[in-house]
């Protein structure tokens, strides 16, 4: 008699705002390893793909994810390991990628038109080269906030702002707290505005000085700048009206770095980028050593983690509610599903 196939339990996507928990086939290892899913954070793209109905029905997303490997196929891993999935390879060739800007890879998915097996799940498949060790001291529960951090420092990054100058990061959620933490960590002047309560209080808690939305007003022309203009500012929220008043925080020769993903565009004020020599830029995915970089700094102990990350984790039957609990800014950390 053969032995039953093993299963697992999966949040499958079906339509905007519905998710079933279901029972899949556990994945087979062979060339990869199969890893039981610890922790894994839900994204704000998680929300685009599931509530808003950016994502292929009957996928199983899920990126942000720690676990230990169970069956580690041809991988060199060790079984119980503690490991973080990397993201989509890149091809490595095209100019973006010689150029070591692995987020623009020409070979990159588009996002959400894959039909993905991602960690909203007991368990993964990942192959050697998608997985790296955690180092000793960072638990499963840090190691799952490794994908945001990395985001959070790409950004960062790409801004090249210093202790010298100022920013002003618009929007509190996840990746907002990660920059403000960032920044606070590197002895950067920061202000966040940030309309709910509870991530206007972890905004404060991180280091961030806090201002109201209608504190910021437009000078009523456009050559003109705030008397306490910003040198960088961070648009995290997504929300139109955000990168529309963030742009006209800017000093002269400012830069308005776009990090969070929105479906209501923004106008954005040309004469006042022309007049004042203003940059507009995006931030996407990690430094071509984000991963490595962002458990670094975990592993550091400069990191508030307890109050970047939610304190409780839900389980997988729980997605949906969490999700739109994010979205309504009831959790202000990263929150954690455990499959």
């Amino acid at each position: 008699m053969s032995n039953p196939t093993p299963t697992m339990r999966a949040a499958v996507y079906r339509r905007p705002g519905e998710v079933d928990v279901v029972e899949m086939p556990r994945p087979e290892a062979g060339d990869a390893a199969v890893i039981a899913v610890e922790y894994c954070g839900v994204c704000g793209t998680d929300l685009h793909m599931m509530l808003d109905g950016w994502g292929v029905r009957d996928a199983v997303f899920g990126h942000e994810w720690s676990g230990r490997v169970v069956e580690p196929g041809d991988t060199g891993f060790a079984p119980g390991e503690l490991v973080v999935g990397l993201p989509s390879p890149v091809c490595g060739e095209c100019r973006p990628c010689r150029d070591g800007r692995p987020s623009l890879c020409r070979g990159r998915p588009e996002a959400g038109v894959a039909l993905d097996r991602g960690a909203f799940a007991e368990y993964v498949r990942a192959t050697g080269d998608r997985l790296i060790a955690v180092p000793p001291g960072i638990d499963a529960r840090a190691a799952a906030y490794t994908e945001p951090l990395a985001v959070a420092l790409h950004a960062v990054s790409l801004a090249e702002v210093d202790d010298t100058q100022t920013a002003l990061v618009m929007g509190a959620g996840p990746i907002g707290a990660a920059i403000i933490a960032i920044l606070a960590e590197r002895g950067v002047a920061t202000t966040a505005v940030e309309p709910g309560e509870a991530r206007s209080a972890l905004a404060a808690r991180l280091g961030a000085t806090s201002r109201p939305v209608d504190s910021l007003e437009a000078p009523p022309h456009p050559g003109a700048t705030a008397d306490d203009a910003f040198d960088v500012v961070f648009e995290t929220s997504g929300a139109r009206v955000a990168a529309e008043t963030g742009l006209a925080q800017l000093a002269a020769g400012g830069l308005l770095m776009l990090v969070g993903t929105g479906i209501d565009y923004p106008k954005l004020d040309t004469n006042r980028v022309i007049l004042n020599e203003l940059r507009v830029s995006g931030a996407f995915n990690y430094d071509p050593d984000g991963f490595e970089a962002a458990l670094s700094l975990i592993g550091s102990g400069t990191l508030p983690l307890d109050a970047l990350i939610a304190d409780d984790s839900a389980p997988l039957d729980d997605l949906v509610a969490t999700m739109h609990r994010l979205r309504a800014g009831d959790i202000p950390g990263k929150a954690m599903i455990r499959p």
